[in-house]
């Protein structure tokens, strides 16, 4: 399979997902924001555990 063929799908299909954002309004912003804070509260919790085992 030629690598068109692979990024032409791969485009199609970003464009078929992007269409849905307006749909989504601002509520697709708020689930990114809470997605990225909770996961970098679990990273800094996670290597404050470390820090405190004392592990680099």
């Amino acid at each position: 399979m030629p690598f068109r063929t692979v990024f032409e799908a791969l485009g199609d299909f970003l464009y078929w997902t992007l269409e849905l954002v307006p749909f989504l309004g601002d509520y697709a912003n708020l689930l990114f924001m809470g997605l990225i804070a909770g996961g970098a509260i679990y990273w800094i919790r996670t290597m404050m555990g470390h820090q405190r085992a004392g592990q680099k």
